[in-house]
């Protein structure tokens, strides 16, 4: 049987921290006691005018390679989850595919599942693994959520930053990958949204993202909940077998309600909510390498990783590292 198993990470991070008081500083009605409070964000990252989803999936992708040991060339399947892409086409997957010089003709190509994008790409990635059809799969989070922010609208500019997180998949004889739930439920778009649209190439309408924040805190809440449930079941392990759980960042007190949902302790949990904000499809590829790179994160643990963003979406993938 193959199986498909992550044998590399990697990160980025445009620019100096931006910290809350800087925010203020800018202009911002707001105080850092309010959002660590609300959110437990101390500051994030923000691509400067001139860097793109692609420049920031780029430098992740090539640490992912390196940490792999393994070549560009070697890769023949490249997935990118974003909201924010360079251009409605060509996908950023293919202008990473040319940024790290690749001619072998694999697939490249972008999901958009927002804040659970990773986890979708993850999915869809060890699928075509376990077929047989694809051997290395390059899988990136990245997003330039700046772009899309209302800095006048407190209530969510403080809340994201920008950055991407890659993995690379491989497929293996033993057991990496041993179970995947992936859910949408489209009636609740409205929730968390950028309503503007693209038209004869200008933006009409309301090109910021909105959000019902309590509404989104009480979905997220359950919804993460019940699909970690769900991957645990599937695989057939118990949830004190779970070395770590690896959640969307988006939310202090999210993350902390999950973890009470499923028993589990703080100290098992990977937080880097405080020092990047919410990066949508980034945040948890992000956090991954950070907790591997810190050495937390150790070959032959069993690690959680969970998602849920607008649209809705929300997924969930349980593995052996």
């Amino acid at each position: 049987m193959i199986h498909a198993k992550i044998t590399g990470t990697g990160s980025y991070l445009p620019g100096a921290p931006v910290t809350n008081n800087d925010l203020i500083r800018r202009g911002i009605n707001t105080s850092d006691e309010w959002i660590i409070t609300r959110t437990g964000i101390r500051s994030r990252h923000f691509a400067a005018p001139d860097e793109t989803t692609s420049a920031l999936a780029l430098v992740a992708a090539r640490r992912a390679i390196e940490s792999a040991g393994c070549s560009a060339d070697d890769i023949d399947l490249i997935i990118v989850a974003t909201s924010t892409p360079d251009f409605i086409f060509p996908s950023t997957a293919t202008l990473v595919q040319a940024g790290l010089g690749i001619h072998n003709g694999g697939a490249a190509f972008d999901v958009q599942a927002v804040c659970c994008g990773f986890v979708y790409g993850l999915t869809v990635a060890e699928k075509f693994i376990r077929s047989g059809s694809h051997k290395r799969a390059l899988v990136i989070g990245a997003e330039v959520f700046s772009r899309i922010l209302d800095w006048d609208d407190r209530s969510t500019c403080v809340l994201f930053g920008d950055g991407a997180g890659a993995i690379i998949l491989e497929a293996a004889n033993q057991p990496g990958i041993r179970a995947t739930a992936l859910h949408a439920d489209g009636h609740q778009h409205k929730l968390l949204w950028v309503p503007g649209n693209v038209s004869g190439g200008k933006v009409t309408g309301d090109p910021f993202l909105r959000m019902d924040g309590q509404a989104v805190f009480k979905f997220a809440v359950k919804v993460l909940g019940d699909v970690a449930q769900e991957v645990t079941d599937s695989a057939g392990v118990p949830h004190d077998s779970i070395d770590w759980l690896i959640p969307h960042q988006a939310n202090i007190r999210i993350i902390q309600s999950t973890a009470k949902r499923l028993k589990l302790p703080s100290e098992k949990i990977v937080l880097t909510v405080d020092s990047h904000g919410n990066t949508s499809a980034a945040s948890v590829p992000l956090a991954l390498d950070c907790a591997v790179r810190d050495g937390r994160v150790r070959p032959g643990q069993r690690i959680v990783v969970e998602g849920v963003g607008g649209g809705f979406t929300w997924g969930a993938a349980l593995f052996d590292f």
